[in-house]
């Protein structure tokens, strides 16, 4: 009986970001190939367009280079990088190499095109070559947090949109968090810039989320974020302490924190007396 063939090693790969929001993926792959591919998919999806497919071209001896510019759509997700080097193989993940995100760190795009695209690899728990994408049209950026003892103030800048008489900032309450709901914060707004303030003593415990209305509420709704720089995931590496509030409802611990997709709540834990 044949014994069956191994799975292919996985393919190293380094990758540069620049500053218009594009990725440049350098492949460690030596040989000669027809027409070799990069794959991206986008995770728990089966549809054809959740598939991105760019070619992998001679760049040095033994490297191939595939380019994803700012002007390729990238729906928002995460996706997993594979690379078909011969027609005669599977596709094979790949891993991560050398990553240069520092034209990323500083960004401000232009915002003209109405939306944010913004593309940071990073490593999966396996070990694995990944891309996160986000497409924010409009976009609301985070920038300083300044936190107080009763409260935390926001301060941030609009991509795609202006601020509009009518603008606002609203704390949606997440399924679960009691009596909730809506509640609208007033807003300080200088040509694209804003800020904002979270009283923690009003909010019920629970986990509020924060947005952004642009241009009042006729307008859109802006999940206010922190995407424009080179962490993936923030949720594990920006930490912010926790005050100790009192509130109508008892007292409470509350602090912000961003989540998995770098979206800016704030969570707020009832204390036993």
């Amino acid at each position: 009986m044949t014994p069956p063939t191994p799975p292919a090693a996985p393919l190293r790969a380094d990758c540069t970001g620049d500053s218009a929001g594009g990725l440049t993926f350098d492949v460690a792959a030596p040989g000669d190939f027809g027409a070799p591919l990069l794959l991206l998919r986008r995770r728990d999806c089966e549809a054809a367009e959740d598939t991105v497919s760019l070619p992998l071209a001679p760049a040095a001896e033994g490297r191939l280079r595939a380019a994803l510019p700012s002007s390729v759509a990238l729906p928002e997700g995460r996706w997993d990088a594979y690379a078909r080097v011969s027609d005669r193989e599977q596709p094979r993940r790949l891993v991560p190499g050398v990553t240069d995100l520092r034209s990323l760190a500083d960004r401000t795009p232009s915002g003209l095109l109405g939306h944010v695209a913004v593309r940071i690899p990073y490593a999966t728990r396996q070990g694995n070559l990944a891309v996160r994408s986000w497409l924010r049209a409009p976009h609301a950026e985070t920038g300083e947090l300044r936190l107080a003892d009763d409260g935390l103030t926001v301060h941030g800048r609009v991509y795609g949109t202006q601020l509009a008489h009518g603008a606002h900032a609203e704390l949606r309450a997440r399924p679960g968090t009691g009596e909730g709901g809506v509640r609208r914060l007033e807003l300080a707004a200088d040509g694209t810039e804003f800020g904002f303030t979270v009283p923690y003593g009003t909010l019920v415990p629970g986990v509020w989320d924060l947005w952004l209305r642009p241009t009042g509420d006729p307008g859109p709704a802006v999940r206010v974020a922190r995407l424009l720089d080179d962490v993936a995931d923030k949720h594990p590496v920006f930490t912010c302490p926790r005050a100790r509030v009192r509130t109508p409802y008892g007292p409470a611990e509350a602090g912000p924190y961003y989540t998995r997709d770098n979206d800016l709540s704030v969570s707020v834990t009832a204390l036993e007396l």
